[in-house]
């Protein structure tokens, strides 16, 4: 491929150009396809949306908007022709305008690529027809159309002005580009232009660089890229990103600011910010797959800054990119605020957003060949789709009336509030604030009635604090909840301890027949202290294999049948003989088990002292309910 393009056609054709830059022509005809050809390449160099122009691709035929594979070709006869017929008769053009002519292969085939830029001239004019008065032709999306009324006048005001991010750098100097990091963005790529010995040329095909009075000057696009400290041209292009304690704000845990070239600032940036979402997988009993989510979409965060270094002001803003990181929430403001024709309307609803021109095309151009930002007008809709898909709140997209800043919040999944509020909840009753602890649990259940494991710690948070009409007011208050069995279990629990116990067996009455395992042995063990053995007995039988890990649960489904069978020995009767030593060394099982696991030494205690008398009642050897005894009374049992 010729050094005069820095992507191969290969390439283009792989999506790392957006769709609306390129043109495709099946064959080459000087009488049916050069005057559409002219007028495509006054368009792209028009380049009405600042996109940075495009490419026409020529043996390629289009299918349903997409290149069709393999693409036909060209022969070489007739590719020599459409060249020898570009150069030709790109003097119709008002002014004349050059586009880079590039032959290449692809799927084996010989096509004609023809690179647009913008040009330094514009607005140019092309025929349209034989004996016609040229006219302004623009692409509107995918299309090259003749610009009228207010899309002229649009095309003419927008022309009087080159984007900053490709305006001559004043007083910079071409030394001042790094050659080793333009051939590392290429490596990047996959260049073919990283085989070029002479840097000038490179930065040329790059168009890093523009002829000012005979000699070269750099862009502002290439000192954004690849200079060593752009920050010594522009103030502000640098991303700071602050963790803060609480979502107030008012305590900072971490502060990391990320300068040099716009891109490397991206990759690190983003690399530290997405080290921050926290992902969860959760078990969903009955099901093989596991429920799983993150605090923050990886995806969405990405979008999120990409957009903010695409989009930023780098003219006059001083500002840096900020990215506050709360427990709540993320938030990403850049500086100024979007362009005019963009409204808070559209950007509320998910409205498609009108094709405005962009402020920077060559840095959005770069990054999109990095694989660090979307084309426009993608990048927040998928920032809302990722969001949806991890089943999180809606991003909130903002900016003030005088247009000074735009904000992206990204809210944290509810589970992930949720989850924090346990865990500063559950650290405030440990160090015994409980007070505290309830006012943070009802503060995040206004605004997540819905969470079950909430509702729970809330109801056990105000029975602890002796506020029983508060926990019962929990399931009133959040129906949803309250139809969950691990709140129904809490609040029969608090009720129980509380003295409460016909109450509590009535909300236990509630319950679904069929339980979760975990859910199964909480209700098991509630019911035992309120001694209604056979219930208990029954539910964990119905819990299954969550008892088998749980000390707790192993205890109290011993106590069960420990109490069953001496309910069975009060009867005196010869056929329960039998189902009363089944008991009994089942229960022995349990507490055997139960002692391999770890446990505190007072729980320790009474698993052994139970196990001694459910040795002497199995008849076992003394030396057996001894040694039972013996390590009750080592692990601090005094009965």
């Amino acid at each position: 491929m010729s050094s005069g393009l820095h992507l191969s056609a290969a390439q283009l054709l792989s999506g790392i150009v957006e769709g609306v830059r390129l043109e495709f022509k099946a064959s080459w005809d000087p009488e049916t396809t050069g005057q559409q050809v002219l007028q495509t390449i006054c368009a792209f160099a028009n380049d009405l949306q600042n996109l940075n122009g495009g490419y026409l691709l020529i043996g390629v035929a289009e299918e349903a908007g997409r290149a069709a594979r393999p693409v036909k070709g060209l022969s070489a006869p007739k590719l020599e022709a459409a060249q020898r017929w570009i150069t030709g008769n790109c003097n119709r053009l008002k002014p004349a305008y050059m586009p880079v002519l590039v032959a290449d292969r692809v799927d084996g085939e010989l096509v004609l690529v023809v690179w647009a830029p913008p040009s330094d001239l514009r607005p140019h004019m092309a025929p349209d027809g034989e004996g016609k008065e040229p006219r302004h032709f623009v692409r509107v999306g995918s299309q090259t159309l003749v610009a009228k009324d207010a899309v002229l006048q649009q095309l003419l005001q927008q022309t009087a002005r080159v984007p900053f991010d490709d305006r001559r750098a004043a007083g910079a100097r071409v030394e001042d580009l790094r050659e080793g990091r333009v051939r590392e963005f290429l490596r990047d790529i996959d260049s073919a232009l990283l085989d070029e010995p002479d840097p000038s040329v490179i930065y040329r095909s790059l168009a890093l660089t523009r002829p000012v009075n005979g000699h070269e000057e750099p862009r502002n696009v290439g000192l954004l890229f690849f200079s060593e400290d752009p920050e010594r041209w522009f103030r502000g292009v640098r991303i700071e990103v602050v963790q803060f304690e609480d979502d107030a704000g008012g305590n900072t845990l971490q502060e990391k600011v990320f300068r040099g070239p716009v891109h490397e600032q991206l990759k690190q940036s983003l690399s530290y910010v997405e080290s921050m979402s926290t992902a969860f997988v959760q078990k969903v009993e009955g099901k093989t797959e596991a429920r799983g989510w993150v605090s923050f979409p990886v995806l969405a965060l990405r979008e999120a800054l990409g957009n903010a270094v695409y989009h930023r002001g780098y003219e006059d803003s001083v500002e840096p990119i900020k990215v506050y990181l709360y427990p709540d929430r993320v938030e990403v403001t850049s500086y100024p605020g979007p362009v005019s024709g963009i409204e808070r309307g559209a950007l509320a609803s998910g409205a498609p957003l009108p094709a405005v021109p962009a402020r920077n095309r060559r840095i959005g151009e770069l990054l999109k060949e990095l694989r660090l930002a979307e084309g426009r007008g993608t990048g927040l809709p998928k920032i809302r789709r990722a969001m949806r898909q991890n089943g999180s709140p809606d991003p909130i997209f903002d900016f003030d009336d005088a247009r000074t800043w735009f904000r992206v919040r990204l809210p944290a999944h509810p589970e992930m509030v949720v989850h924090l509020a346990l865990r500063e909840a559950a650290y405030l009753e440990l160090t015994g604030d409980s007070r505290a602890a309830v006012s943070v649990l009802r503060r995040t259940m206004v605004d997540h009635p819905e969470s079950a494991a909430l509702g729970a710690a809330l109801i056990r948070s105000l029975g602890a604090a002796g506020e029983l009409d508060g926990a019962r007011e929990v399931t009133a208050r959040s129906p949803r909840a309250a139809e969950d069995p691990g709140v129904l279990i809490a609040l029969a629990e608090v009720l129980q301890e509380a003295g409460h116990e016909r109450e509590a067996g009535a909300v236990l009455e509630r319950l679904p027949a069929l339980l979760p395992g975990a859910d199964a042995v909480e209700a098991a063990l509630v019911e035992l202290e309120l001694d209604r053995v056979a219930r208990a007995h029954q539910l964990f039988l119905a819990a299954g294999e969550a008892v088998l890990q749980d000390t707790r649960a192993l205890h109290g489904f011993a106590r069960s049948k420990i109490a069953l069978a001496s309910s069975r020995s009060r009867q005196r009767s010869l056929p329960n003989r039998g189902a009363r030593e089944r008991l009994w060394r089942e229960a022995e099982e349990l507490l055997e088990r139960a002692l391999q696991l770890e446990a505190p030494d007072l729980s320790r205690a009474w698993l052994w002292t139970d196990l001694a008398v459910v040795r002497a009642q199995l008849g076992r050897p003394r030396a057996e309910v001894e040694a039972a005894q013996a390590r009750a009374a080592a692990l601090g049992w005094l009965g």
